[in-house]
């Protein structure tokens, strides 16, 4: 680390969360670093180039919300603009309703599954689901509709207003996303899908070294936060255990 970076102050984490957390045996440290409310007119590489510029050195890590690209990419749709069919009316009858989220079990949410993925492929993945409640065994449903159906966010809210109305669907093309910011900002960029019950990574540059599965372990947490925390990205970077200060 040089003087320039030793000298640039890192934000501090949200309301909350640990700055530190262990993932395989390593301390890392999450930065979430917050930007402006992102919508359909901005260009997400853009933005993360801006909010990031002089927080990053060599070996970090961007990890970006899925939301924050979709959004970017005009893919937050609001709930009144959504009729659903009869078939996405039927289905979300039998969607199990989570103490977390509503999920597909509204018949608008389902409805938009249903043009993400296909007919075919909902009433596959409901037929294989329903088998597997028979036989206790569950998550058939989303293993086999897709992240495409999994990551669409219905209308919550704890979501950052005005988006408290929206049913935000998957960010297109994720891998393309993270390999374009990473070719502007020079490291490594994953587009993150992290709530409270678990993680995913939707795409990630190809110069990415650390394992994923890691990369989620530190994020497990979902340091990024909700609603007025407005930090849709955060840098990840692994610390030395010997240095001054980190226990």
């Amino acid at each position: 680390m040089n003087d320039h970076q030793q000298q640039v102050s890192m934000p501090a984490p949200n309301e909350g969360y640990e700055l530190l957390i262990e993932a395989d045996g390593a301390c890392f440290a999450r930065y979430p670093v917050a930007t402006h409310k992102i919508t359909a007119q901005d260009n997400i590489t853009n933005v993360v180039s801006k909010y990031t510029q002089g927080l990053l050195q060599e070996g970090d890590i961007i990890f970006l919300s899925e939301k924050a690209v979709a959004c970017s990419q005009g893919r937050a749709i609001h709930l009144a603009d959504v009729r659903a069919g009869w078939l996405a009316r039927l289905l979300s009858r039998y969607v199990y309703k989570s103490p977390h989220g509503v999920g597909l079990s509204m018949p608008e949410t389902m409805e938009m599954a249903i043009r993400e993925c296909g007919a075919p492929r909902i009433l596959f993945a409901a037929f294989i689901a329903a088998i597997g409640k028979m036989i206790g065994s569950h998550g058939w449903f989303y293993r086999i509709a897709g992240y495409k159906a999994a990551s669409i966010d219905p209308p919550w809210e704890g979501t950052l207003p005005p988006y408290n109305e929206y049913i935000i669907l998957s960010p297109q093309e994720p891998m393309k996303v993270a390999k374009e910011i990473a070719d502007i900002t020079g490291v490594a960029v994953c587009v993150v899908d992290v709530n409270d019950l678990g993680g995913n990574i939707l795409g990630h540059s190809p110069s990415l070294k650390l394992d994923p599965e890691i990369v989620i372990a530190a994020l497990r947490d979902n340091p990024l936060g909700q609603r007025s925390a407005q930090t849709p990205m955060g840098i990840l970077r692994k610390i030395e255990t010997d240095e001054p200060g980190v226990a």
